[in-house]
């Protein structure tokens, strides 16, 4: 049979690894399933090496194996505008992988530490096994291996790793100062999460660009893609904290209430109920996680969780939508299988 013309025979050849399955989780990343491992070799490799006393929590960490959705934003961008790369640019790709899953499993690490979370990806987290202290020094420890990675880059990769990873920082930040604000509007809502995770996002996606050498158009394209769809992922995200089920999501549900963090269905809420029921609502999220229930039903009746599903699907419209100045190819279009998966995942 004769492959479209687009198609780069060496990524098809790797979609059917392990029966079909992404290692991932992520059906897109079927694609680039034998880099992805690659990636999680390499991971491992850098955590080596550690003392005894340390060695259980680095395994531990490993049992806990995420979409890698950042890693596969770097290889699919790579491979959407590379046809016949040089290995040591694939090399570098699988590297920048490896080190933009390192920073985040470091802040995942930092996250339960804040939001006291007790599962994460279907197992105990760290913090809830050896405590805060271990858990903040276990995600020092990861940076740490980062700066030892990233000095072996050129200095464009290492800014603009460097910058998301600021920005990461600073959008955490600005949501907590932010807890209780119940003026905050949707608009500096979409500002917190697009420092707090699409930065990152768009930043996989123009690092996979600049790899492949691609111009400065097909960047942009790329650097578009990845913060429209890093806003839908973290709506979806927010969605899920309050409508997931834990034992699919495989993390501690209810932390944005506990912690009385504003999300997208809740400002709608507010904006939606009169001045009457506006302390019901400040109260449920101001409250305990036993109130999950009574406020996910408010935000039901008064169609904020559908109004925040529509709001991640028009994110993932223009994420889409941004790709239509890219060429044809296989990982173009599992990026933007990727993108409605993620746009999907609160339904």
């Amino acid at each position: 049979m004769q492959l479209p013309a687009h198609t780069n025979p060496s990524l098809r050849s790797r979609a059917g690894t392990s029966n079909g399955l992404p290692q991932s989780g992520v059906p897109a990343f079927g694609l680039i399933n034998d880099e992805l491992g690659q990636v999680k070799k390499l991971v491992n490799e850098q955590l080596a090496g550690c003392s005894e006393s340390v060695r259980p929590l680095l395994e531990h960490l490993n049992t806990q194996g995420g979409k890698m959705i950042r890693p596969g934003l770097v290889l699919l961008s790579y491979h959407s505008v590379c046809d016949q790369c040089e290995k040591k640019t694939q090399y570098e790709a699988v590297r920048i992988a490896a080190i933009v899953e390192i920073i985040h499993n470091a802040t995942l690490l930092h996250d339960d530490v804040i939001d006291e979370g007790q599962k994460r990806r279907g197992l105990p987290t760290v913090n809830s096994l050896w405590g805060n202290e271990s858990a903040v020094l276990l995600g020092d420890f990861l940076l740490s291996r980062v700066f030892k990675m990233c000095a072996d880059l050129k200095p464009r990769f290492q800014k603009i790793i460097a910058a998301a990873a600021a920005r990461t920082c600073e959008g955490e930040l600005r949501q907590i100062i932010q807890r209780r604000n119940w003026q905050l509007s949707e608009p500096e809502y979409i500002d917190i999460i697009t420092e707090k995770s699409a930065a990152f996002f768009s930043s996989c996606c123009s690092l996979g660009g600049l790899l492949a050498d691609a111009s400065e158009t097909e960047v942009r394209l790329l650097t578009c893609f990845g913060l429209n769809v890093g806003i839908a992922f973290q709506i979806t995200d927010d969605l899920l904290d309050i409508v997931g089920d834990e034992s699919k999501t495989g993390k501690t549900s209810g932390s944005d209430v506990d912690k009385n963090k504003l999300t997208l269905a809740v400002i709608h809420l507010l904006r939606a109920v009169d001045e009457g029921e506006k302390s019901a609502v400040k109260g449920k999220v101001n409250g305990r996680w036993e109130n999950k229930e009574a406020l996910a039903e408010m935000l039901r009746r008064y169609g904020s969780l559908e109004y925040a599903r529509s709001r991640a699907q028009q994110f993932v419209t223009k994420a889409i939508a941004s790709l239509a100045g890219l060429k044809e190819s296989d990982a173009k279009d599992a990026l933007i299988e990727m993108a409605k998966f993620i746009g999907g995942r609160a339904y």
